[in-house]
């Protein structure tokens, strides 16, 4: 049996960008990727802070430093620039792993620059 876990989320980032044109996902500054040990084509829930909309998408990378975090597609309506949203990756776990896995957490302020990573909830 596996249990689907929190792998990893960005907490708090602001929307930076909207691009209703494009095919799909969410652009994400490479550096926050790397502190949230996401990849390329990863399925990620979106949770708005600002208006409670709650969606999956996945991964784009984006520019390493440009702090960018870009809803694509009809995301792109689920936001507008300026929200703060919570970026989550789940993992199926089974009992064993879960016992000893800690998620990684990435606390960002309101530019999207890292404040703290936590390998805790």
């Amino acid at each position: 049996m596996t249990f689907e876990m929190l792998y990893s989320k960005i907490h708090r980032a602001v929307v930076t960008n909207a691009n209703l044109n494009y095919v799909g996902s969410v652009t994400i500054d490479k550096e926050l990727m790397d502190a949230a040990k996401l990849v390329v084509g990863q399925k990620v829930e979106i949770v708005n802070i600002n208006n409670a909309e709650r969606f999956s998408t996945y991964v784009i990378e984006g520019e390493y430093g440009k702090k960018e975090i870009c809803l694509n597609g009809a995301a792109a309506r689920k936001a507008q620039i300026g929200d703060r949203v919570i970026i989550i990756a789940y993992a199926n776990m089974t009992q064993d792993e879960r016992s000893k896995f800690k998620p990684y957490i990435v606390l960002v302020d309101e530019k999207n620059s890292i404040e703290e990573v936590r390998d805790y909830v």
